[in-house]
């Protein structure tokens, strides 16, 4: 069948069609980093790097945009309290932008042990300021948007079609938004695309209105046209975040342009502890870097996709150490006929071996072409495994060459590139390979910052280092290095 998607907009299961045949432009609200990323960041970029894996492997061509907020995102998720990021920069006596090339960093660093496809853009509002200038402009030319004392606000009741996302009427929105009224707007719903920087705000830039930075809902939405056009395919983020922040990058995009901003809204539900929201501001998050210190960074991606994607995820020690059992059920399928491959005899695919792939891979698609329902794909793969195990094992059986590599084939591509799951071996061997010279590099670039008197650099090396498992040891002949025992058993 044809690929359906939950389409937010609508409420409803829609078949896919881009807008353009075989290009997909696609936007994903990325992380503000001021932290370290949590398990609820991973689910969020595991379930859309399965939706642009998938893309890709129906030969579609996709552009993929996912951002990294530096700046503007205030304490309350709306129009007042402190950027988050000046917050983390104040406690930890740095530059705003030292706290950000940390915390970017340490999450592509995160997302690359998930085997998170790097996207094809990832812009910063910061480097985007012009851009934003211009959005607002327009918006004030348009009557959607007003200035008042430096502060520009957009004028919710100019746009008839705010709440169709959400489906929040007007009336809600002081409710949703969690902000005191604000005396500067005309209407309380109404929010701020620019604000005016107070004396001590570091980040703030010159515009027509005050010295200042722009409102975080303005960066997503002119982010998303600057490389995708005034109306995207895809646009993917937190299903919390639907209101205020995507609400908002609709009625800015289509108020400014007059076109539909986003065809497809897909929406990934929360990570849970207990059955309460995990999350940073509720002291129950466990960060990934945390997670990968006790368990295999595939275990810990096929735990995420052994929920939808739309629905929550309970996380739990337990939870995943049982992922990790399943996860070690494909793996030893894989193994075993990795094993077997070299000494197997030549032959042509027997007509079971073939059945057994045609039938498993029709059943992978028909679960990815609904909406993405991975714990549905790793279903077919675990009859898949068993089916192959009774072969592989049955004294009456006997398996070719040609039905070995049919079988590893469809590991590879259903298994390794749609799924994300890399298999054991070269998780090993990728481990391993080049570990020491990259070690020794960044002992000799802390050197190198020590010898600057750069010590914030210089701890942050041996910090990063020590998270991996990597212990380093100053003495008179210098600095080496050894693995730290780490346990990767349950406590």
């Amino acid at each position: 069948m044809a690929l359906q998607v939950y389409n937010y907009l609508s409420r409803s299961l829609e078949s896919f069609q881009p807008q353009i045949p075989g290009y997909v432009s696609m936007y994903v609200c990325g992380p503000t980093v001021y932290g370290h990323s949590h398990i609820g960041h991973a689910k969020a970029y595991i379930s859309f790097d399965i939706v642009v894996r998938y893309l890709r492997s129906q030969g579609l061509s996709v552009r993929y945009v996912r951002n990294i907020t530096d700046v503007g995102h205030l304490t309350d998720d709306a129009d007042q309290g402190e950027d988050k990021i000046v917050r983390q920069a104040r406690h930890d006596r740095v530059e705003p932008m030292e706290v950000v090339e940390r915390f970017m960093w340490s999450y592509f660093e995160d997302m690359d042990a998930l085997n998170v496809l790097r996207a094809d853009i990832n812009p910063r509002p910061s480097g985007h300021i012009t851009e934003q200038i211009e959005l607002v402009r327009r918006l004030i030319e348009r009557g959607h948007a007003y200035e008042v004392n430096g502060n520009v606000y957009f004028s919710v009741s100019s746009f008839d079609g705010y709440g169709k996302l959400s489906r929040r009427k007007v009336d809600e929105q002081m409710e949703g938004a969690r902000v005191s009224v604000n005396p500067e707007k005309r209407d309380p719903a109404d929010f701020a695309v620019w604000i005016k920087a107070n004396a001590e705000h570091i980040l703030k830039w010159p515009s027509p209105w005050s010295e200042g930075y722009p409102g975080w809902h303005l960066e997503c939405s002119a982010m998303a046209m600057k490389y995708l056009g005034e109306t995207i395919d895809i646009h993917g983020g937190g299903l919390e975040n639907m209101f205020p922040h995507n609400e908002s990058e609709v009625a800015q995009a289509e108020a400014a342009t007059g076109h539909p901003f986003v065809r497809y809204w897909l929406l990934n539900n929360m990570v849970t502890v207990g059955g309460t929201k995990m999350g940073k501001s509720l002291g129950n998050y466990t960060t990934i870097k945390d997670a990968l210190q006790r368990h295999d960074p595939m275990a810990l991606r096929f735990f995420i996709l052994t929920t939808h994607y739309r629905s929550n995820t309970d996380f739990s020690e337990e939870a995943i150490a049982a992922a990790a059992k399943g996860l070690d059920r494909i793996w030893n399928v894989i193994d075993e006929l990795d094993q077997r491959l070299p000494e197997a005899p030549e032959g042509p695919m027997g007509e079971e071996a073939g059945a057994i792939v045609a039938h498993a891979r029709r059943q992978f698609l028909e679960a990815m072409d609904a909406d993405f329902n991975t714990p549905s794909a790793l279903a077919v793969l675990f009859d898949c495994c068993a089916e192959i195990n009774r072969r592989l094992h049955s004294p009456e059986s006997r398996t070719s060459r040609s039905d070995l590599e049919a079988w590893r084939a469809l590991f590879r591509e259903t298994f390794e590139e749609i799924l994300g799951l890399r298999p054991r071996a070269a998780r090993a061997s990728a481990d391993t390979d080049h570990l020491p010279k990259l070690v020794e590099l960044l002992i000799e670039l802390r050197q190198q910052a020590r010898q600057a008197r750069n010590w914030t650099l210089s701890d942050q090396i041996r910090d990063r280092l020590d998270a991996a498992g990597i212990e380093l040891k100053d003495g008179k002949e210098g600095t080496t290095w050894s693995f730290k025992v780490l346990d990767r058993r349950l406590p």
